[in-house]
């Protein structure tokens, strides 16, 4: 390999060639040790690294040359190079995927804890009826959230006006034969268990939830109108029994007055938007979902499922999609109020301007 370079040379004082042909013996300077190791010429041109691999070349490098390189370069010296990484890093789509899913988990915790003790009641025999259990159950999960701050104390009251509001929306509903509740109950008012309010309770906690974490703004919003169509709404599921259906043209309606309403959101650095109407779509598919998996676990009981349990008709999806318009306007005039028309309404303190941007910048996605 022919001498090292730098042995007798100027521009590497106090250097001493090794038996390798490499000056490898330090230099020590007042107060500190410097140890430098100069590249060694290799057959065609090629160089041993520090780590002892040839660049360019073919073959090992020279026999003993990795061993010692690394015994010269301190620890401080080699871990300044660049390592090879064991952590995977996923695709910013897929992370921020990932992300966004993990965000409606979270949204999601109330709904699960039901759902959990609907699955758990149904499988285990219990002291009392299980209409009554599931009651107690839904007010000690709504106490360990407050506790445990997952839910602040004027959340758990909004949840409790969508435990009323469904609990009346429930009695009539059973009333006219759309549902039962076949099972017994100590709890029971017109024959609906007073649990049942906390499914509608689960939607309202998801909505409060999902506007804190994706930190949720609006632009284009007409909270007037837009009231206007959800009260409608509301009422049609009473009116329909006695008068002509009219949720397509209240759907109609809804698509006409938030033709230019977006939702903004964030996940992880990243502010997106889309249709508002579009939300409301996609909310109402999975708690259509939802209520499948509920009337298997017997949460309640539709007429075709009496003899056996089958699917949901599509057309809830449709009724799932308007009943979300009802709880977005509830917390959106009530926990967050509404300024003017047009004006945005967020979770937390206003910026300057219409974009309802979040308290750091965000670059800006569709």
């Amino acid at each position: 390999a022919g001498p090292a370079p730098g042995a007798g040379d100027p521009r590497w004082p106090g250097r001493e060639q090794g038996p390798t042909g490499r000056a490898e013996r330090p230099v020590r300077s007042p107060g500190r040790v410097v140890t430098v190791v100069p590249p060694a010429r290799t057959r065609g041109g090629g160089k041993v690294t520090k780590a002892g691999c040839s660049r360019g070349v073919e073959g090992p490098a020279p026999r003993g040359q990795a061993n010692q390189n690394r015994r010269a370069t301190p620890y401080r010296a080699r871990a300044s190079h660049p390592v090879m990484s064991t952590q995977v890093e996923l695709p910013h789509g897929v992370g921020q995927l990932v992300r966004f899913a993990w965000a409606e988990a979270r949204a999601c915790a109330f709904a699960v804890g039901i759902f959990a003790g609907l699955a758990v009641s149904a499988a285990i025999p219990l002291p009392v009826p299980r209409y009554d259990a599931l009651l107690l159950y839904g007010i000690a999960l709504t106490a360990v959230f407050w506790m445990l701050r997952l839910e602040t104390g004027r959340e758990v009251l909004a949840i409790l006006g969508f435990h009323a509001v469904g609990l009346a929306l429930e009695v009539f509903k059973v009333h006219v034969g759309s549902w039962a509740y076949p099972g017994d109950a100590w709890t029971k008012i017109g024959g609906v268990p007073l649990y049942s309010g906390f499914m509608y309770a689960a939607v309202g906690s998801y909505v409060v939830r999902a506007w804190r974490l994706l930190d949720l703004g609006l632009t284009g919003y007409r909270p007037a109108v837009t009231a206007a169509v959800a009260a409608l709404v509301y009422a049609n599921f009473f009116t329909h029994h006695w008068l002509p259906d009219v949720r397509w043209w209240l759907a109609a309606a809804l698509i006409a007055v938030t033709w230019r309403t977006w939702v903004h959101y964030t996940v992880g650095e990243v502010r997106y938007r889309m249709p508002l109407a579009l939300s409301f779509m996609l909310i109402g598919f999975f708690l259509w979902l939802a209520e499948n998996i509920a009337t298997l676990l017997g949460a309640w009981q539709y007429p075709h499922q009496a003899r056996a349990w089958e699917m949901v008709h599509v057309a809830k999806f449709g009724a799932w999609s308007l009943l979300v318009v009802v709880s977005f306007v509830l917390v959106a005039t009530w926990k967050h109020g509404v300024r003017s028309r047009g004006g945005p309404v967020r979770a937390g303190p206003e910026p300057d301007g219409r974009a309802p941007v979040s308290t750091r910048p965000h670059p800006q996605r569709q």
